[in-house]
């Protein structure tokens, strides 16, 4: 079974980085989605893809995989640079 391990980042619309840096394990979705011609939703009888685990280190969430037999896929979060601006820079 194949997953993914994401680096949680700050989220755009708060200013905080409570959750930041975390790391979450998702699986990826089956392949077996089939379509229901009554209500028009997708529906599988897999589970997995609604399963997300967290883990403070990469390495917790690796060995998690390992010990399970996953295949994972590392994603880190992108680097944000850093804008260091005086106060006064606001009314120019």
């Amino acid at each position: 079974m194949r997953a993914r391990i994401i680096q949680e980042d700050r989220s755009t619309t708060q200013s905080g980085k409570a959750h930041a840096g975390q790391w979450r394990l998702e699986f990826d979705a089956p392949s077996g989605v089939r379509h229901d011609p009554l209500t028009g939703w997708l529906g599988s009888g897999e589970t997995q893809a609604q399963i997300r685990l967290t883990f403070p280190t990469l390495e917790a969430a690796q060995d998690y995989a390992r010990r399970k037999g996953l295949e994972v896929d590392i994603r880190p979060a992108p680097q944000r640079p850093l804008r260091i601006q005086a106060y006064a820079d606001n009314f120019r």
